[in-house]
């Protein structure tokens, strides 16, 4: 009995596990921001898109001006990368998202 119980518990854990995974979604976003030109520059956009909840992971190419932001289980809006680019002394232009 106890090997049942044992194995009816371990079966619906397993069944519920990759529920949990399929509901947790990345976000890649390629934002394309003006005036990114030195890695100083580079550092103060990081720690602000450090400090947004989900951010992973940022990466920048500063010769094309590209942001690329990797987001845990949210949605990072326009409005909400306008006003951060802004508030770090950039121009936010556009963004691209894909899910994965």
């Amino acid at each position: 009995m106890k090997k049942f119980t044992r194995y009816s518990l371990a079966s619906i854990i397993l069944m519920f596990f990759p529920m949990q995974h399929a509901l947790a979604e990345t976000t890649i976003y390629s934002v394309r921001v003006d005036g990114l030109a030195c890695p100083y520059c580079a550092y103060g956009i990081e720690k602000k898109l450090n400090e947004l909840k989900g951010v992973k992971f940022i990466d920048m190419d500063l010769d094309k001006g590209i942001v690329i932001v990797e987001a845990y289980n949210v949605k990072l809006k326009d409005t909400q990368l306008k006003q951060l680019f802004q508030d770090a002394g950039f121009t936010y232009r556009s963004k691209q998202e894909r899910t994965e």
